[in-house]
């Protein structure tokens, strides 16, 4: 369990004396973006086999939950003012990190427009 130990915040406050977004730091995490390529290339390289693309998008899928339901949680700030600085981050860069999965009648409609126009 964390401290309420704040003093890895900056000094740099809003109005309300809470931090804002931008003082969190953003660590560089090493070999992201090496990852993120090998990624693009394995899909690329099955960009023509949706059995393959579905594997690789199940397994980010549970990469996401394992990271999430896992290391995210327990590392979630435990004083107000960090969570605070943290949900601030989160509104002001692209909401929360988020995998949706299709529903099955979206694809089925897809399905059902792709036939009409080619029957026609």
């Amino acid at each position: 369990m964390k401290t309420n130990d704040d003093s890895s915040l900056p000094s740099q406050l809003t109005s309300n004396g809470l931090p804002s977004a931008s003082t969190l730091t953003k660590p560089p995490i090493e070999h992201l973006d090496e990852v993120v390529d090998r990624i693009h290339e394995l899909a690329e390289l099955h960009q023509t086999d949706p059995l393959a693309l579905l594997q690789l998008l199940r397994t980010l899928e549970q990469l996401h939950r394992d990271i999430q339901q896992g290391y995210f949680q327990s590392a979630l700030p435990n004083s107000r003012q960090s969570l605070y600085a943290l949900l601030r981050d989160i509104e002001e860069n692209g909401g929360w990190p988020y995998i949706q999965r299709w529903k099955l009648q979206d694809l089925i409609a897809n399905l059902a427009e792709l036939e009409s126009s080619t029957s026609d």
